[in-house]
């Protein structure tokens, strides 16, 4: 552009490069506000991203109860910890945010994690190796700086160890270990495609009411800014997220307890498996079940992914002589009175005989199912015949799912055709069932003939609204036998246990405390690789069915172990104690002491009542108080209000007080060191089984809840816990004697 005068002349290269980039503006808005993508980029998408975000709420999975309301499994906060290595992020270097010096935070942290567990990773030499990983700015401590509890957090942070961060997560907690873990189930953390964590049952009541205990995931949607964080003065919306179903069980966790004491006892003779259930006899509810091997949810140290109870197929042996009597009954093809020659009897050339070879001579039928003979079995088979026996079979539920709220429930097999397989059925071989078949098919006894299903679930509760969506309860399948067939049964398992005929087979299971009814059963099982039945006295299949008490039945008691490398006297005794100690809990015993109403008191409700008065009101009543708490007011307590228990008990009661101290817990039973724990919220570990030992956390230790302890079981009772009224009776027999 040049000017001569008062003229302008104008370059037309410039008109041309003013034009050119003019029309190239034009184009551009063209091209971007005709097409969504430009230059590979979406260009639409990518405004939204920059604008609108919208993030998922996970709901709070639901709690898991005993039939007490005491939790068993629930979500609680944890942490992940890490440490920051570089000094990037440090402004003062008076108050520095990473880690200054490897070694002493390696001796602190190995020091703290190894008191409270010794098996912890968290060594010394892992976490300094941990600390000195070349080119990281930050490091976690793989499972060992998980799932670290509150009261963990905090006794790390008291280290002040600079450079010591963590990150805050949840865990599923079960408070009781390996307590019913094949009844409860676990739940294992899924990470979405964000990276946000969340729960997924499997196994147990967890995997099969996922859908109830997860919830209902809710979402936000609003504007954000360009790194991403939420303005402030933007409308936002979504939908709350709704917390997942309580679930309670219909497990007492006394009983269970002392059926897990049991299945620890059986694990001392190195059975390949064992499951002990035991069943409210006037409603079908499994009140507690345990599995060895088992396995602690915590840990999920699980070997074995099936539940025997509902998914173990074997052949359970003569314990299923209970329901050919009881068919051959119903169709009035059984005279107890009348004989039979026992010994052996040959079906389709084979040869079958009794487990005493040679036999009996002529028995009665009578005594023929009290010296669980197998002749007389097949012998009621052949004038029953095949259908009316397999049809018998399958009304108390045996070939099908009982439909227990529990996964991968097994049908077993009552497929047997020939003359040998329907004899053989008779006492129990070639043919299949589970053990919560067998709970189903004895509930006929106890309930006139009528066979009832099984049940877990006490009932499920929306906690948002307080509404019960499911509630579990006694269900009649049908009726398959008569007040006559059911009488005489009872007659006969009575006998078998309690009779003085030193042949009746049940006479290991007899206690003088409790009137127990049973049968036993001992069965022989295949080779899958060869087909043939395992040869030797070990590798059998032993069961137990029982009911107690006799005369106005409560409970069903299911007992099957495979390869049991122990006598049957040891299955015995170990059966004959988790019944007498279910009945004394109970109140069930027998005996006239038993009975005396100056042994048996009834607890008032302490509860925001002044703490001195508690005390003296339970020693009045010759109940020992367990304080715990520095407060002046009781604000809980076990066993809870208007209940009642045996003198010479304890009755813990939680006061209003913030300091806990470890009591002198020294004798106590299992029962009463876990109460203790559950009302503290202590994590413990028992190792063994019967009264305390000895515990990681000495009497007077101040304890806090999520603390961890040890505890070591003797199965000797401490002298002062032996009743001093039951010495003295011994005493008095040995004089008499004498």
């Amino acid at each position: 552009m040049k000017i001569k005068g008062n003229t302008i002349r104008i370059n037309i290269i410039f008109i041309f490069v003013i034009v050119l980039l003019f029309c190239l503006i034009i184009w551009k808005i063209t091209l971007v506000a005709l097409n969504n993508v430009v230059e590979g980029v979406n260009i639409r998408e990518l405004a939204d991203s920059r604008v609108i975000a919208t993030k998922k709420i996970y709901s709070t999975r639901g709690t898991i109860y005993d039939n007490q309301g005491e939790p068993v499994a629930e979500n609680v906060n944890s942490y992940v910890m890490a440490a920051v290595l570089t000094s990037k992020w440090s402004n003062d270097p008076d108050n520095p945010k990473y880690v200054v010096d490897y070694k002493k935070t390696a001796e602190e942290l190995s020091k703290l994690f190894l008191s409270v567990d010794p098996s912890s990773p968290m060594t010394y030499d892992y976490i300094l190796a941990r600390l000195n990983t070349k080119g990281a700015d930050q490091v976690e401590f793989g499972t060992g700086g998980k799932d670290i509890s509150e009261t963990m957090k905090n006794r790390i942070e008291k280290l002040n160890l600079p450079g010591i961060i963590f990150t805050k997560t949840f865990k599923r907690y079960y408070q009781n270990g390996d307590f019913a873990s094949y009844l409860i189930g676990y739940a294992v953390k899924k990470t979405d495609d964000d990276n946000n964590e969340y729960l997924v049952g499997e196994l147990g009541v967890e995997g099969y009411c996922d859908r109830y205990l997860k919830g209902k995931d809710g979402y936000i949607t609003y504007e954000k800014d360009a790194k991403g964080y939420q303005l402030a003065d933007r409308p936002s919306y979504g939908v709350d997220a709704e917390d997942g179903y309580d679930i309670y069980l219909t497990l007492d966790k006394q009983v269970q307890m002392f059926v897990d004491t049991a299945v620890d006892e059986f694990s001392k003779y190195e059975p390949e498996w064992t499951s002990i259930t035991i069943a409210n006899a006037h409603t079908g509810a499994i009140i507690a079940s345990s599995t060895y091997p088992s396995f602690d949810p915590n840990k999920l140290n699980i070997t074995n992914y099936l539940n025997p109870m509902t998914s173990y197929t074997y052949e359970p042996g003569s314990t299923m002589k209970i329901f050919a009597f009881m068919s051959a009954m119903e169709e009035g093809k059984y005279k107890g009175d009348e004989l039979y020659r026992s010994g052996s009897i040959t079906v389709d050339e084979y040869n079958i005989s009794d487990w005493n070879k040679h036999g009996w001579g002529k028995i009665t039928y009578d005594k023929g199912f009290t010296y669980s003979s197998n002749v007389a079995a097949v012998n009621l088979a052949q004038k029953m015949g095949k259908t009316t026996l397999k049809d018998y079979y399958s009304k108390i539920g045996l070939g099908q799912q009982t439909g227990i709220e529990l996964a991968n429930e097994s049908v077993g097999d009552i497929g047997f055709e020939y003359a040998s397989e329907v004899a053989s059925a008779s006492y129990g071989q070639g043919m299949t069932v589970t053990p919560i078949q067998m709970i189903q098919a004895l509930t006929t006894i106890t309930n006139d003939g009528v066979v009832l299903k099984p049940y877990i679930i006490e009932k499920i509760v929306n906690p948002n609204t307080g509404e019960v969506e499911y509630q579990g309860k006694r269900t009649e399948v049908r009726k398959v036998f008569s007040s006559n067939t059911t009488a005489k049964i009872v007659e006969l398992m009575d006998e078998t246990v309690n009779s003085t005929d030193p042949v009746s087979t049940g006479k290991r299971y007899a206690s003088s405390n409790v009137r127990l009814i049973g049968k036993t059963g001992t069965a022989n099982y295949t080779d899958p690789k060869t087909g043939e039945y395992v040869k030797g006295d070990r590798y059998v299949v032993r069961s137990f069915a029982g009911i107690f008490p006799k005369d106005n039945p409560e409970y069903i008691i299911y007992v099957v172990t495979k390869d049991f490398n122990g006598a049957a006297k040891e299955m015995g005794a170990s059966i004959k104690k988790l019944v007498e100690s279910v009945a004394k809990y109970k109140n069930l015993e027998d005996r006239v002491s038993d009975k005396d109403p100056t042994k048996i008191v009834k607890i008032d409700n302490y509860q925001s009542k002044p703490v001195l008065k508690a005390i003296a009101s339970l020693n009045e009543k010759g109940v020992t108080p367990i304080v715990v708490g520095d407060g002046g007011n009781v604000i809980k307590q076990y066993p809870k209000g208007n209940t009642t228990t045996s003198v010479k008990s304890k009755v813990f009661l939680v006061t209003n007080g913030n300091n806990y101290t470890m009591p002198n817990v020294i004798g106590y039973s299992s029962k009463d060191i876990i109460e203790l724990c559950n009302i503290v919220g202590l994590k413990y570990t028992l190792n063994g089984y019967g009264y305390v030992e000895s515990t990681s956390i000495p009497e007077g230790t101040p304890i806090m809840k999520g603390d961890v302890i040890t505890i070591n079981l003797t199965n000797i009772k401490p002298e002062s816990l032996v009743d001093e009224e039951s010495k003295t009776d011994e005493e008095n027999k040995e004089q008499q004697t004498t």
